[in-house]
């Protein structure tokens, strides 16, 4: 069967809200028998079609559907003021695993998840609070590792010795994306300056491209001919800028070549996708359990574009060189900070 797409929900329809027609240009045969598991995910802000963090997510739930069996089901809030709404719909209607993507669900689903202690919950980039509810699996990633290996190799790839970055929202988790790029700069080049700009304080600084573009801009006009964003949809922007500017830009959570070819000349992926599968999988195999589980280079749950095609950009010594850092980090070897 098709996964059957919720149209956004406002929190006064959120018990009454109206189901969008099925897909169908991946449209299955009506099932024969139960689903091994009902699967409803709620997007993050930026929603499907960010070719980034959220479509990572997405894959992830096709995977499921595809290769375990299960029915999902999936909303994109209208707005943030959505989100618990949104996964209390899911909850009421007593599905295996209820998922929200990204941090700002953090304290939505700590809260639905208490009323609803026989449901099953998910968080990508969870951040924990002082009593976290035994049926909430948070899923984190060390970021600042995988930043660290574009960082590296930005270091390697600049000629100005000026490289920037570009953040989404000023929170602790993109600042790990920050500290752990600047910290890759400086291993392959000392002498490099890292400037960093944000493009708000809120949610919506996740999806402002125009912003975007000016801090990128900015930045190449400063001197910058590297520039790494973690901004989600914001990134759309980044590139614009980059390409205006004639400098490489990074690209973040998915392999974001196809954006600006000849422009992104590599990205810090983040494998939202494989998380998702597995806190699936969890659950139809009955090994569920609450708790944290955080995913780095050890884990493959992190990783830099440097194969095929996409990273025809980068010079093989410089493919080289990072990867024998990614050895070391891998191996404890090479502790990445989280804090600039």
């Amino acid at each position: 069967m098709s996964p059957r797409v919720w149209g956004p929900v406002s929190i006064a329809l959120a018990a009454i809200a109206t189901m969008l027609p099925e897909r169908t240009h991946d449209a299955r045969p009506e099932r024969t028998h139960p689903p091994k598991a009902r699967v409803g995910l709620v997007f993050d802000v930026g929603g499907r079609g960010d070719k980034s963090f959220n479509d990572a997510a997405y894959i992830g739930l096709l995977r499921a559907e595809h290769d375990l069996d299960v029915e999902i089901r999936y909303l994109e809030p209208a707005s943030t003021e959505d989100r618990e709404a949104a996964l209390r719909l899911f909850a009421s209607q007593k599905l295996d695993l209820v998922i929200g993507v990204g941090f700002i669900f953090s304290s939505d689903v700590d809260a639905v998840a208490r009323t609803y202690p026989s449901v099953h919950f998910a968080c990508v980039d969870y951040a924990p609070g002082k009593d976290m509810p035994p049926n909430v699996l948070g899923l984190a990633f060390r970021e600042e590792e995988g930043s660290y290996l574009v960082g590296a190799a930005a270091g390697l790839l600049s000629k100005t010795k000026m490289v920037g970055f570009v953040g989404g929202m000023t929170i602790p988790l993109i600042r790990k994306f920050e500290a752990g790029y600047a910290a890759g700069v400086k291993e392959t080049c000392p002498s490099c300056t890292v400037t960093a700009a944000y493009a708000g304080a809120t949610p919506d600084a996740f999806k402002d491209p125009a912003k975007g573009k000016l801090l990128a801009v900015g930045e190449a006009s400063a001197g910058a001919d590297v520039i790494f964003h973690a901004s989600g949809s914001t990134g759309h922007g980044v590139f614009e800028g980059a390409k205006e500017m004639h400098v490489l830009a990074i690209g973040v959570d998915a392999d974001q070549h196809d954006e600006m070819p000849g422009v992104v000349v590599t990205s810090m992926t983040k494998r939202v996708d494989v998380a998702v599968f597995d806190a699936i999988n969890d659950v139809i195999d009955g090994k569920f359990h609450g708790g944290m589980r955080a995913l780095g280079l050890a884990d493959h749950g992190v990783d830099w574009v440097h194969e095929g095609d996409h990273a025809s950009g980068l010079p093989k010594d410089v493919i080289a060189s990072v990867e024998a850092l990614r050895e070391r980090v891998a191996r404890g070897d090479i502790v990445v900070p989280t804090e600039r």
